[in-house]
């Protein structure tokens, strides 16, 4: 498959520096200034250098990336919230033009699903978004192989961050600010870490896996969110002597997002430790499904997208 790629981020860059080993041509690649195309497959290496070394990817206009020739393409420039632009323009963009769009960028999905499925209905191209949810781990593609009316609900840890932050507090009975500047010292956290320690990401997460499950239209707006900023190493100290830990549960269920920290046991399948994730399917007839493992990073995350472009160029056989 020929791949756009816009965004040059750690997801973007990594599907460029992936998408050959998968058997992909990526053929035009953007950030926000500069673009570099090529329809017989770009120097991948050539423009990453030229992002780490000058901060552009090449010399052409961004605005050249969307009219290029490409099947697939890959949104990874960062969320947004509320109309979630520019990431939905350019998912739209795409479809206009029938070609596929696989998203790692989880505002077009989250915020805008039903006008996404519109959009995805009047064209020749599919929208997939396994890297919305869970980095590495296969949640949606799971979801999507059992039938979302079989799966009643999830439940687990999707920030990677949360929960390297509620490890460490835990184990050490440190509290909350020391650990947030080692999380960002280790490069674990951003330096604005708010949508990760508040429930933002965690919720936009849910909100997506409610989507599917129920084929909603559920925004932010409809999750209910409790972030970690509140909590106390004390609190979780007082946690461990009873055998428990604190995590920041995502719960979706009869139609409700849930985002908060909760009690779970220190064994439970859904208490992971450091940057992992850890979710609980309840399917029927197959009881509890876990998934867990790396649930953020550029290269982890670009293996679902990958994974992604794969299933589009299966479907196209």
């Amino acid at each position: 498959m020929n791949v756009g790629v816009l965004g040059a981020g750690a997801v973007g860059g990594s599907v460029v520096e992936l998408a050959e080993e998968y058997g992909h041509t990526v053929t035009v690649f953007a950030d926000s200034q500069s673009a570099v195309v090529d329809p017989d497959g770009i120097d991948a290496a050539a423009a990453l250098s030229a992002k780490r070394t000058d901060g552009r990817v090449g010399s052409a206009d961004p605005e050249a990336a969307l009219d290029a020739e490409y099947d697939v393409l890959v949104e990874a420039t960062p969320t947004t919230l509320g109309d979630a632009e520019p990431g939905f323009s350019h998912v739209r963009t795409a479809l206009e033009r029938d070609r596929h769009v696989v998203l790692a960028n989880k505002g077009p999905i989250a915020e805008r699903y039903g006008d996404i499925r519109r959009l995805e209905a009047e064209s020749a191209g599919t929208v997939r978004f396994e890297a919305t949810v869970g980095g590495a781990l296969p949640v949606i593609s799971t979801i999507e192989g059992f039938g979302p009316s079989r799966v009643g609900s999830l439940h687990g840890v999707l920030n990677g961050t949360a929960n390297f932050i509620l490890s460490r507090m835990s184990a050490e009975g440190l509290d909350y600010e020391h650990v947030l500047v080692e999380a960002q010292d280790l490069g674990v956290a951003e330096t604005d870490p708010t949508f990760d320690v508040d429930g933002t990401d965690t919720a936009l997460k849910g909100v997506i896996v409610a989507n599917l499950l129920f084929e909603g239209e559920y925004s932010l707006e409809d999750a209910s969110i409790e972030g970690i900023q509140a909590l106390s190493g004390n609190m979780l100290e007082l946690a461990r002597e009873d055998g428990q830990t604190v995590r920041l549960i995502a719960e979706v269920r009869n139609g409700n997002i849930r985002v908060s920290p909760r009690l779970v046991p220190r064994e439970s399948p859904v208490a992971p430790s450091g940057t992992h994730n850890a979710v609980q399917l309840t399917v029927e007839d197959a009881g509890q499904v876990t998934l867990s493992g790396r649930g953020a990073g550029g290269a982890e995350t670009a293996t679902a997208v990958l994974a992604d472009v794969g299933r589009l160029g299966e479907n196209r056989r």
